[in-house]
């Protein structure tokens, strides 16, 4: 691991094979939970086909999912403290497998909305065990930050290729498929946890605050709530409400954390600063990473016309990206400074992000192709080396509260930036007027196509040719401008990151590190 906190670490044992193949098993559900985040985004289309979803509900069954999984994780990593952590993942194994089923068949957009919702409390179980189990499995600092390496490629690289995987499956099947896949590879996790994995209690674990849990889900799905209502249309005085609610709830939320004797959130280790701003880097690379990738899948099949399986395969070249510079990067860490090689590597995704704000109808697929590798090449190291860094800087007996909230940070991140991001871009596809080329249409239609092109690409296949081409070129174009918005603000805010990154993640001196110590 790379210490930024100039902590002297005692000689470990050394991991064998029993705990590199371990290390396999615990990949299984890393990859898959985070592959769930991105695996519906070449499903849309056929979900705006079949459950025919709002705009908001479309942006609801993507992001919701995550929202669950960061509002429960912290409370799931204490009770896989008390009952066990390798019990714990198997029990979620089996719930995942579960609401996978009950995901694939929902016959509503509603009813797939609390499936996805059930998937991520079910998730929430499996995450914070596969990060404590390595932190326990490997003791020696080189070793583990190999293994969270890894670990942290699984996790990025599934979002990555969750549409390739989706697209794949789609070539085929409904788009119920994408959650089954799940089933098999839960039921592999299921047996092999008690054969190739330690059991782990911690005997000082505390109880699990409930409100607090309440009160960090409510928070998050207000502010969301109220951000999607405003761009969607559902109205200002409303939408500010549900924020100004949702802010009410989290202010409640952090003040309980400081008086509990036992908090859900260890609010303390926000007081470092490594800690803290390597955490909130994480969050917002994430989030501009995920809104922005979300685009580009719509990009591929609602204006250049791919099916999911050709859709999928263009977007491998920067799933390999992604994974291959989340592997290495450990190992460049050894030899250049740590904030050296995060802030280059933002500052080379802040490029890839400027290069997919300049497409239009014109570029086409090179220029997002290669922007969506730009950007992954850049977003890799982070990934791995901020995982890493928020672990090590908090002290030896709390590395479980700071691999939760690592997690929390990761996966809030991801549903933030679909949530935040995607509003944006519809308020922009919106402000475009996506039926100005096209009167005549009846109200509904109209209202249908300025909500998504999605839904946009469906009322166009029972319009007459020459009206079904005004309507597409004009909801094209306007989602085009909106993507090309959602990507300038990723790009300025991952430049804004190389440069706190650069001044904030120096090594303080070992004294300061200790006075900050709560």
């Amino acid at each position: 691991m790379t210490n930024l906190t100039n902590r002297s670490t005692p000689a470990a044992a050394t991991a064998g094979p029993r705990q590199w193949a371990g290390l396999a098993v615990l990949a299984l559900p890393t990859l898959l939970l985070s592959m769930d985040v991105t695996v519906l985004y070449l499903a849309l289309p056929h979900l705006a086909a079949d459950l025919r979803p709002t705009g908001a509900q479309l942006l609801w069954i993507t992001d919701v999912y995550g929202f669950m999984i960061a509002g429960c994780l912290v409370a799931m990593g204490t009770l896989g403290d008390r009952l066990g952590r390798r019990r714990l993942l198997t029990a979620g194994a089996v719930a995942f497998a579960a609401a996978s089923v009950v995901a694939a068949y929902a016959p509503s957009a509603e009813a797939l909305i609390a499936a996805r919702g059930l998937l991520g409390v079910a998730g929430a179980t499996l995450m914070p065990s596969t990060l404590a189990l390595i932190s326990d499995m490997f003791r020696s600092p080189g070793q583990r930050a190999t293994a969270i390496g890894i670990w942290a490629a699984c996790l990025s690289g599934g979002v990555a290729l969750g549409p390739v995987v989706g697209g794949a499956l789609l070539e085929w099947f409904w788009w119920g498929s994408v959650f089954l896949i799940a089933v098999p590879v839960m039921a592999l996790l299921a047996v092999a946890a008690p054969v190739m994995l330690p059991e782990h209690r911690a005997g000082t674990a505390g109880r699990v605050d409930w409100t607090s849990v309440v009160l960090s889900i409510a928070a998050m799905l207000a502010i969301v709530y109220g951000i999607k209502g405003i761009s969607h249309g559902g109205g200002l005085p409303q939408g500010l409400l549900a924020i100004a609610l949702g802010a009410a709830a989290g202010a409640v939320f952090w003040r309980r954390q400081r008086r509990l004797a036992d908090p859900l959130l260890d609010v303390g280790l926000f007081r470092r600063k490594v800690f803290s701003v390597t955490l909130v880097v994480l969050f917002a690379t994430l989030a501009v990473t995920a809104g922005t990738y979300l685009f580009a899948t719509r990009y591929l099949q609602q204006v250049e016309g791919l099916s999911p399986l050709a859709a999928g395969l263009w977007l491998v070249p920067s799933a390999v990206a992604m994974i291959v510079t989340s592997t290495a990067a450990p190992a460049l860490a050894r030899r250049l400074p740590v904030q050296h090689v995060i802030a280059g590597s933002l500052a080379v995704s802040a490029a890839g992000f400027l290069m997919l704000a300049l497409l239009d109808r014109t570029s086409g697929l090179p220029l997002l192709v290669t922007g969506l590798v730009v950007v992954y090449v850049g977003q890799g190291p982070m990934l791995a080396l901020g995982t890493d860094l928020v672990v090590g800087s908090a002290p030896p007996e709390r590395a479980g509260s700071a691999s939760a909230v690592s997690e929390t940070g990761t996966e809030l991140g991801l549903a933030f930036g679909v949530a935040v991001l995607g509003s944006i871009g519809t308020v922009a596809y919106r402000a475009a007027d996506p039926v100005a080329g096209s009167p005549g249409l009846v109200p509904a239609v109209t209202e249908a196509v300025r909500d998504s092109v999605e839904a946009a690409v469906t009322a166009a296949a029972q319009l007459t040719p020459p009206v079904a081409a005004r309507l597409l070129d004009g909801a094209r174009e306007a989602f085009v401008g909106s993507f090309t918005v959602v990507a300038g603000i990723a790009a300025v805010v991952a430049l804004a990151l190389a440069v706190l990154s650069t001044a904030a993640l120096r090594p303080p001196p070992a004294a300061e590190d200790e006075g900050a110590r709560p």
